[in-house]
């Protein structure tokens, strides 16, 4: 009996032992994990984008851990894959939520993909935070539970088309992804347009994770445009510029940050040379800046194998926000708690040389953009669009 009542009273303490350490605790939150989901292209034409935005993430999550995680958990990084396709995303966020219990998930890659995540994060209520996309579906309005870092579409398309126009470049065509990701570019495009009282003079697409460009080549190039804002991923693009100038064509190429730099410059090859990329993020090289310094020492560190890239820094500033704001959010998260506390974030620094722009109306965290050209197969930041576009015709 004596035996009978020792071991219930072990028990017992060890039911409150644990009951203390987890009591009211939110899903995917115990005494030394935070468990954190993503769902990304980490297979398919485009797993550049995933591979690089999670390891980014990985990067400065391994920094953090290492010095001893967020009030005394570490963060730990679910991976999954969806291949760029929406109708495998449903399934990924229902796995990373109901089967693997995240707390809040990040790092997602696309539009469509992020069409389908966002609706189930706000139903659900679970924290979003940080997508490889610019799309204005994912902004306005304001959805509670998502939480935005990069400049949009409508910043990208914006720096592109005013500085065209201003340069007598008007006669725009755009090729575009058929889907979600595509149609928010275009919108961007149309809308800078239509400050200047012009149109895309021509319209071409192709279809996702397919290299099927020569239908949409052939609508845009009867046109002769002055230039083209491309919307796709790398390698379809990559073929887009080398089909067209073997063509003889002579125009001007743009893309938006999306496109994946580093895996676009190696597969365009010397055709590359004079595209232009928009960046929402500052180069790699920019060591000057605290953030970007500490990711190549980060990187050199956890991953000395990889490469310093745009995708791989985004998704490394995405991390320091979002582990900002577990810290900001106290000892014990909630889900509700970490999305106010990023919201109370407004103007603080993360080290790249812009300060957050958060609050309760508003969910991204920066709007400058980076114009690039490609040089050599490197991206090259530039100020003045004459040295890229050429002077108007007045100035010549």
């Amino acid at each position: 009996m004596r035996l009978h009542r020792l071991i219930l009273g072990t028990v017992a303490t060890a039911v409150l032992a644990s009951a203390g350490t987890n009591a009211g605790a939110e899903p995917g939150v115990t005494a030394d994990e935070i468990r954190i989901g993503s769902c990304s292209a980490l297979t398919g034409p485009a797993n550049f984008l995933g591979t690089q935005m999670t390891l980014g993430g990985e990067t400065y999550l391994e920094e953090v851990n290492a010095a001893g995680g967020v009030h005394g958990r570490k963060i730990r990084l679910i991976k999954r894959d969806d291949g760029y396709e929406p109708s495998r995303t449903i399934g990924c966020v229902n796995e990373l939520i109901d089967g693997d219990g995240v707390f809040a998930m990040g790092f997602f890659v696309g539009t469509p993909t992020g069409a389908k995540a966002a609706p189930m994060a706000e139903n659900k209520g679970v924290p979003l935070v940080g997508l490889f996309t610019g799309a204005e579906l994912l902004r306005n309005p304001v959805k509670r539970w998502v939480m935005n870092v990069r400049a949009s579409y409508y910043d990208e398309t914006r720096a592109m088309i005013e500085n065209l126009v201003a340069l007598g470049k008007d006669r725009i065509a755009v090729f575009y992804q058929e889907d979600a990701f595509g149609k928010a570019v275009l919108s961007g495009v149309e809308i800078a347009l239509e400050r200047s009282g012009k149109k895309p003079i021509a319209l071409g697409r192709y279809k996702r994770n397919t290299m099927d460009i020569a239908e949409g080549l052939s609508s845009i190039r009867p046109s002769n445009p002055d230039a083209i804002v491309m919307v796709g991923t790398y390698a379809p693009l990559a073929k887009f510029v080398r089909e067209s100038k073997a063509q003889g064509m002579d125009t001007l190429f743009l893309n938006v940050s999306f496109v994946g730099t580093e895996a676009f410059a190696k597969d365009v090859g010397s055709d590359g040379d004079g595209v232009v990329i928009t960046q929402v993020v500052p180069p790699p090289n920019r060591m000057d800046l605290p953030a970007v310094a500490d990711y190549h020492k980060a990187l050199q560190t956890h991953f000395p194998g990889e490469e310093p890239n745009f995708v791989s820094l985004e998704g490394y500033i995405t991390a320091r926000i979002l582990v900002e704001g577990l810290r900001r959010a106290g000892p014990n998260p909630t889900r509700a708690g970490l999305i106010s506390a990023i919201e109370q974030m407004n103007g603080v620094d993360v080290g790249v040389g812009s300060l957050t722009a958060y609050s309760p109306s508003f969910h991204q965290a920066f709007h400058e953009v980076f114009p690039t050209v490609l040089r050599g197969g490197e991206a090259v930041v530039f100020d003045d669009w004459r040295t890229v576009v050429g002077s108007p015709a007045s100035q010549r």
